[in-house]
Order: C-alpha cells, then sequence, then structure tokens
C-alpha cells in the first residue's frame, strides 16, 4: 500500500490503565510491537504523527489525568515536535484540536490504531469519516477487551474486534495489517 505524504499517522489512548487488573481481558498480545514498529517506520519517514490520549474527567478512573495508568505505554509516549491531543470522550475529533491541526498541515488521510477496537478507534474512525477524512485503519495494532452480552454471557475480545473491523471496513476505513503499511512507507523527505 503506497501512501502519500499528506498521511498522518493517529495512535489512540496507548496508556498503561489497560493493563490494570480492573480492564478484562485483551487478546492481542502483539499490539505493542506491531504499535511500536508503526511509530519507528513512520518516525524515519518524516511524516506527522498525532498522538491521542485519553484523559479521563471521572476523578478514580484508570485514566483520570493524575492515575498512573493515564501515563503512555513504554515507547508510546510523543517524541519532541509530535503533537499530542487529548480527549474525554471516544472520539478524538470530539471537543479537541484534532481537525484543525491535519487541516492545517493539509493531511486528507489518517492511520489509526489503538485501544480499543471498539471504542475510541472506531469512534475516531468513524467520526474521521464523516469529516471527509480517508481513513486506514491498522487491525492488527489495535486491541480491545472481552465484553459481557445482556444475559451476561462473556463474548471474546477477538470477536469483538473481528465484528468492528468488519463494520468499519463496510463503509468507513481501507482495512489493513502493519506489514501491509510498512511496506508501503517511503521517505518524504
Amino acid at each position: 500500500m503506497k501512501l502519500s505524504d499528506k498521511t498522518a499517522l493517529i495512535p489512540v489512548d496507548m496508556q498503561q490503565a489497560f493493563d490494570r487488573a480492573l480492564w478484562p481481558a485483551r487478546w492481542n498480545d502483539k499490539v505493542d510491537a506491531n504499535g511500536l514498529a508503526l511509530l519507528s517506520a513512520w518516525r524515519a519517514t518524516g511524516r506527522p504523527i498525532i498522538h491521542v490520549r485519553h484523559d479521563s474527567i471521572q476523578e478514580g478512573s484508570s485514566l483520570w489525568p493524575e492515575s498512573p495508568g493515564n501515563a503512555f505505554r513504554p515507547g508510546f509516549e510523543p517524541q519532541f515536535g509530535e503533537p499530542l491531543v487529548t480527549k474525554s470522550v471516544n472520539a478524538a475529533f470530539i471537543g479537541t484540536d484534532l481537525d484543525l491541526r491535519l487541516r492545517r498541515v493539509g493531511i486528507d488521510t489518517i492511520v489509526v490504531f489503538g485501544i480499543s477496537t471498539d471504542m475510541c478507534v472506531s469512534t475516531t474512525v468513524r467520526v474521521g469519516s464523516n469529516m471527509g477524512y480517508k481513513v486506514i485503519l491498522v487491525e492488527d495494532s489495535c486491541d480491545c477487551f472481552d465484553l459481557a452480552d445482556s444475559r451476561g454471557a462473556r463474548i471474546a475480545a477477538a470477536d469483538i474486534h473481528q465484528a468492528h473491523v468488519a463494520t468499519l471496513r463496510a463503509e468507513f476505513a481501507t482495512v489493513v495489517t502493519t506489514a501491509e503499511i510498512l511496506g508501503g512507507l517511503e521517505s518524504v523527505a
């Protein structure tokens, strides 16, 4: 997959809170390795990266700004010159300046990955698409959690991920793997 120089990488909520016991089981044990590979390769091309962090407004939340869980996972911290957008809802575009930042530098395509597929990643992808961006979802650089259905039965995280990726592919995004993105990056410097 060839990417233009008008493409930005948007890592969503790669935060330590999601490793804490209060969160249900996740499925993707390669989410960190894949996400770090994307960041490293992307930085080498000189393309823009805008990091997204969830700063919960609910005091006591593991994503509360003063909570240790609010911190980025090791290696996912923004580097010099990489902007950080903080949000308090699922969509990275709502109540933030993400759209303005992207438009100011002429971005028309966003590549999204992060936690969790069915919540903040999905909502960011949907809103971004509705706002006119071409959206690319890196499915194997995302992760989500087991959830209970309306009867209390467990729905496996991998099944939730698969269903959400299918709905995003149907209308909102091109869905690719980490390897496909890495294979299409060329330096714009």
